[in-house]
């Protein structure tokens, strides 16, 4: 009898491009499995809801980001008319 192997839980990325990345790869293997690995199921999920995380919160970075600088231009342009 073999042991499934258990995936092991890796640390956050860091970066949006790492977490998007591992969200890729990781909807890429359960789209690609004919059975679903139940053993590695929950780490899978909780890595992916990791590297949402990450990517959502520099999403929102960069909309804060853009609306602060529209919005400043926004406010120069009705300075100067």
């Amino acid at each position: 009898m073999t042991t499934p192997t258990r995936k092991r839980k890796k640390a956050a990325p860091k970066t949006f491009k790492a977490a998007y990345d591992i969200l890729k790869t990781n909807a890429a293997e359960l789209q690609q499995q004919d059975e679903p690995d139940i053993d590695n199921l929950m780490a899978t999920v909780e890595e992916s809801i990791a590297a949402y995380r990450v990517c959502e919160t520099r999403i929102n970075a960069v909309q804060q980001s853009l609306d602060a600088a529209f919005a400043e231009e926004d406010k120069v342009e009705s300075n100067e008319e």
